[in-house]
């Protein structure tokens, strides 16, 4: 892999015109993939040309193509240059359509790559179409297609069908892939070789599902789906905007990410559309994220709404509200569901698999849907307490039922201890975040009862309120260090301290607030300005790279204290680390620069979006 000084872009060989083995096997770079969707799953395509993660036909489906979990055994489909080549990825100007770019000494070529979505004559034709367009010259390209279901736990048969293209079956999982070239089979792979002159489109269509006779009309398909996107896009007189900025180009990828993670039957919303991406290069700390955080939900509630979709605001917290319907005890609730409800998450490693660069174990499902997380109970009613009053919806007796009732639950479980937010596996603590959210839980339950006149046990409710602020502000805060830690009476200093006066626990300017922002920066941020989440032991080996939401947040905390000059230069800074086409990952390596973890990650887009909308608004109340 050889990166090009002119023009910043990477060049990878692929194909070999006499073999068709691909030449380098390496890995690309996280930040080297981009993603498209249809709202049921995704698919992630590399700068090089390849699929390499697809889960079908939803996005906790097991998968494809996992050649990004194992470069031998994965699955993949590519379309690349035979020879060496430049490439550039970007997307078709707010859509989910990704074009991909590369430049030969033979000539020019892109693919276009989306999967069909809306209400349009393919709704319900599940596939992903790319599109070959010959733009210069005459470059030799090649095609290479080599399914593996199931985690590539199950070799399909592969056919060559009469009409062209290809049959992958198993007893599970049918594929078909159309295209208008001839291929041949060999050792369980298809390929092909194709050139033309400049002008050429060619078009590729792989189909899953049910349906895998009808055929596409591909321009209008295209058409039809980018138009979809640009309905939903955030619109905006972007000199006007209080998200305008270098970075409101950026937030508005942003929320097109968020939409790509929600399912809009369920209102479910995933935290990644991956699995096992390695938060550090060999190491262990890999998870599979692909299922809803109720943590993860609501703050997506909030980001999307700001970016101005109501609809999709208000679709997505009644997934919430399902929750109180189904849960009115809230001790049984779980801190995450599958996209479709499901609570049996068991995680498994798949031994099979040599993960990302060989960082195992890689696994699917999740251990952590059993842990006692209990911010939740606080997210949870901060939800409907922001939420509802916004976009109109009142606050209705059912929902006061749960409320009323997770805030009895608080008064009973407080003083437990927990997991935490970072979801340790090591032993449980008096995590200070778990009881500030606990104290938001009883502090919006009782203004939410006042406000709507509705019968509590407020009394209570506002003296547990009381001693739960007394324990945070007595143990949660180490005179020492100067700031608040990451559990009680402890010398851990954790990137949660930030978001106490977002939760209007303490006023901004007030001296700990103030040494826990200075602590931060001391002791959890890099020298290229990324935050880490904490600095201590957490049960498991390994590091890890700075938690892109937790540099996000200090941002907000940064604007929230009046310091804008320093806010607007971290986050400048953050978003210098965003891919060519816009796409965070969970973290980055400060000393590479490389993405790390789970991609792309809502937790910062979300951040992304919250930071640049909080330091707009500042900022425009000072000029």
């Amino acid at each position: 892999m050889v990166e090009n000084a002119d023009d910043n872009l990477t060049i990878y060989p692929d194909f070999s015109p006499s073999g068709g083995k691909m030449e380098d096997e390496s890995y690309l770079d996280i930040g080297n993939y981009s993603i498209i969707g249809n709202l049921e799953t995704t698919a992630l395509v590399g700068s090089n040309g390849s699929i390499d993660w697809f889960p079908v036909p939803h996005m906790e489906s097991p998968s494809v193509f996992a050649r990004i979990l194992d470069a031998h055994k994965g699955g993949y489909f590519s379309i690349a240059p035979t020879a060496s080549f430049d490439s550039h990825q970007e997307y078709l100007p707010k859509t989910n359509v990704l074009k991909t770019t590369f430049l030969t000494d033979h000539g020019k070529f892109s693919i276009t790559d989306f999967m069909p979505i809306g209400s349009n004559e393919s709704s319900g034709k599940r596939a992903i179409l790319r599109k070959v367009t010959i733009e210069a010259g005459n470059p030799e390209i090649g095609v290479s297609f080599s399914p593996r279901f199931d985690y590539a736990r199950d070799d399909p048969e592969l056919f060559l069908d009469e009409r062209g293209g290809v049959r992958a079956c198993s007893e599970e999982t049918d594929m078909s892939l159309k295209a208008p070239v001839d291929f041949t089979l060999e050792n369980g792979v298809v390929r092909s070789y194709f050139g033309d002159e400049a002008g050429e489109d060619y078009w590729f269509s792989l189909q899953y599902g049910e349906d895998l006779e009808t055929d596409f009309d591909y321009p209008a398909s295209l058409a039809q789906t980018e138009d979809y996107w640009r309905d939903w896009a955030h619109e905006c007189d972007e000199d006007k905007c209080v998200f305008g900025g270098p970075w409101h180009e950026l937030t508005v990828r942003s929320g097109l990410v968020l939409k790509l993670l929600t399912h809009p039957d369920t209102g479910a919303i995933a935290a990644a559309p991956t699995t096992s991406l390695p938060e550090e290069i060999g190491g262990v700390r890999n998870w599979d994220y692909r299922f809803s955080w109720i943590r993860d939900a609501t703050m997506t509630i909030h980001s999307l709404y700001k970016l101005g979709h109501e609809e999709e605001t208000s679709s997505y917290f009644s997934w919430l509200r399902k929750l109180s319907r189904v849960y009115s005890d809230p001790s049984e609730l779980r801190i995450m569901y599958g996209m479709h409800g499901k609570t049996q998450l068991q995680e498994e490693t798949l031994d099979h698999l040599s993960g990302y660069r060989g960082s195992a174990p890689v696994r699917v499902g999740n251990a952590a849907v059993d842990q006692k997380q209990l911010d939740i109970y606080g997210e949870l009613v901060n939800a409907f307490y922001e939420t509802c009053p916004k976009y109109g919806e009142e606050i209705k007796e059912e929902d006061w039922d749960f409320i009323s009732s997770v805030a009895n639950h608080v008064v009973e479980i407080w003083k437990d201890k927990d997991a935490g937010i970072w979801e340790v596996r090591g032993e449980a603590k008096h995590f200070v975040y778990s009881k500030l959210m606990c104290w938001v839980a009883l502090d919006r339950a009782i203004k939410i009862g006042q406000e709507w006149g509705y019968e509590g046990l407020f009394g209570q409710w506002e003296k547990e309120r009381g001693k739960i602020r007394k324990a945070i502000l007595e143990k949660g805060y180490n005179a020492e260090i100067g700031s608040f830690v990451q559990s009680f009476d402890s010398e851990v200093l954790d990137a949660t301290g930030l978001l106490i006066p977002l939760m209007d626990f303490l006023p901004a300017d007030n001296k700990r607030i103030l040494n826990t922002i200075d602590a931060t920066l001391e002791r959890l941020t890099s020298d290229d300005g990324l935050v880490y989440r904490y600095d201590g032991e957490d049960g498991l080996p390994g590091d890890e790279g700075a938690f892109l939401l937790c540099s996000f947040w200090l941002v907000r905390a940064l604007t929230a204290a009046g310091r804008l000059e320093e806010a607007e230069g971290y986050l400048e800074n953050v978003i210098d680390f965003a891919n060519p086409t816009g796409l965070l990952a969970e973290e980055v390596n400060p000393s590479t620069g490389d993405q790390l973890g789970n991609f792309p990650q809502g937790f910062s887009h979300i951040g992304l979006i919250n930071s640049s909308l909080y330091l707009g608004r500042a900022r425009r109340e000072t000029e």
